[in-house]
């Protein structure tokens, strides 16, 4: 329950089932990134947040955050703004939702399949290898371990960018990828995606010479 607000406060002519739908609302957008209003317990919150939009991004916009509204998907999206809420990802996350957003995309532009994307870790990682060849030290291998993938996905989960479904068989289970990952990774096109991707394998392949000639000074 939220604390009692002084009899003079901005907030004070809320209704408290009203402050308490409000304060759940932006909690869940700063903390989650989006209000998912398909999923269990947060439908209520989605249509509260709808009802009261302007409250909703007025103090929003005081976090620089802004939001992006989809009725017809039922869900709300915070984009930070400025640099406090931006998430910070390991290179590895990062070519990883590289590669979910060139499938989300092809699959809704060029095979237009309506969101959610679905696509299998098996899928994911046949993907990476694809696109991010030169990392490979062998055709059999993964570019992130089964572990760091599921973690990298799990995080994802939680701002709201997929849902993850683990299997018996990690290759089995099951990415729907969100349309909200779009304005996460805001490309206008697929050349744009391309000069990012590119930037972020050149990265990639530096740090990993750098690795090896700090393996061979210690030896």
């Amino acid at each position: 329950m939220n604390p009692p607000l002084p009899a003079n406060g901005l907030l004070a002519r809320l209704s408290e089932p009203d402050r308490e739908q409000f304060g759940d609302v932006l909690r869940r957008l700063v903390a989650n990134g989006a209000i998912l209003g398909t999923e269990p317990g947060q439908s209520e919150l989605f249509q509260w947040a709808y009802r009261h939009r302007d409250w909703t991004e007025e103090i929003a916009g005081l976090l620089d955050l802004k939001l992006f509204w989809d009725y017809e998907l039922r869900f709300v999206q915070a984009v930070p703004q400025s640099g406090a809420f931006t998430l910070r990802m390991k290179l590895d996350a990062t070519l990883v939702l590289l590669t979910l957003w060139y499938e989300f995309d092809s699959a809704v532009r060029d095979r237009g399949e309506p969101p959610p994307v679905r696509i299998s870790v098996k899928q994911l990682n046949d993907s990476l290898k694809t696109k991010f060849a030169p990392l490979l030290k062998n055709e059999a291998q993964n570019l992130v371990s089964p572990t760091r993938l599921a973690e990298i996905l799990r995080l994802a989960q939680r701002k709201s960018l997929l849902h993850f479904t683990p299997a018996s068989e990690p290759a089995d289970a099951v990415i729907d990828i969100l349309p909200t990952l779009k304005r996460v990774i805001p490309f206008q096109d697929l050349a744009d995606w391309t000069r990012h991707a590119e930037r972020h394998l050149s990265a990639a392949l530096s740090k990993e010479a750098d690795d090896e000639n700090e393996t061979e000074e210690s030896a």
